[in-house]
C-alpha cells in the first residue's frame, strides 16, 4: 500500500526550541493534499479533562522590573501565553487578550504574557508601539518555556485556582479567544 502521508520538510532550528530536534511540522504544507478531500485540519491541540497536572511554578523578571512568581497567584485562574515578538498570530492575539484580561481581572482572573526570545529588545519595543494590560516576563534563558514543553507559538495555558494546567492551545487563530472565554468563565465559576 503507497503511503499517503507526504514528506515531512527539513526541521528548522530555533532558539525558543532549546537545541531539541523536534518534529518539525508545516501545517499547510503536509496536509494541502488531503483539504481537497474534504478533510478539515484543526490548527490548534486543546488539553483538557478531569484530570490536571500542577502547574510548575517559576519566577520571572516582568516589564516593570519586578519578579513575578506564579505561586504568589494562587487562588486566581492564570492565563499564561508564550510568545515571541516575531510571531504574527502572537502579535494578533495580544490585543485580544488583553481584553479578556481586562474584562475578568476583577474577578481573580490574569494574563501572563512570557516572552520567549534570548533578547528582549523586540519584545520591549513591540510593547511600547502596542502596549498590554497584563503583566509581560522576559523567559531569556528558555526555562520556563522547556519547563510547560513549548514547541509552537503562541502557546497558551490555563491555570485554574488550585495551580493545576487545564487546557493548552497551541497556536492562534482569529475566532480562538472565544474558546479562551468559555475556558477562562468555566475556571472563574468553579
Amino acid at each position: 500500500m503507497r503511503n499517503l502521508i507526504p514528506a515531512l520538510p527539513k526541521p528548522v532550528s530555533h532558539s525558543f526550541l532549546y537545541g531539541m530536534a523536534p518534529l518539525r511540522l508545516c501545517v499547510k504544507n503536509l496536509f494541502a493534499p488531503f483539504m481537497g478531500a474534504g478533510l478539515i485540519l484543526l490548527a490548534s491541540v486543546a488539553v483538557a479533562g478531569t484530570t490536571a497536572s500542577p502547574a510548575p511554578d517559576f519566577t520571572l523578571k516582568s516589564n516593570s522590573g519586578e519578579n513575578l512568581k506564579l505561586s504568589e497567584l494562587r487562588g486566581d485562574v492564570v492565563l499564561i501565553n508564550f510568545w515571541a515578538s516575531w510571531c504574527g498570530p502572537c502579535r494578533q492575539e495580544m490585543p485580544l487578550l488583553s481584553e479578556l484580561h481586562d474584562k475578568y481581572k476583577d474577578l481573580g482572573f490574569t494574563v501572563l504574557g512570557v516572552n520567549v526570545e534570548e533578547n528582549s529588545a523586540q519584545a520591549r519595543k513591540l510593547l511600547k508601539e502596542s502596549p498590554v494590560s497584563f503583566p509581560v516576563l522576559f523567559d531569556n534563558d528558555s526555562t520556563v518555556s522547556k519547563e510547560y514543553n513549548v514547541v509552537a507559538m503562541p502557546s497558551t495555558v490555563l491555570v485554574d485556582r488550585d495551580g493545576n494546567v487545564r487546557y493548552l492551545h497551541k497556536g492562534y487563530q482569529p475566532g480562538d479567544e472565544t474558546t479562551y472565554l468559555d475556558k477562562v468563565r468555566n475556571l472563574i465559576r468553579e
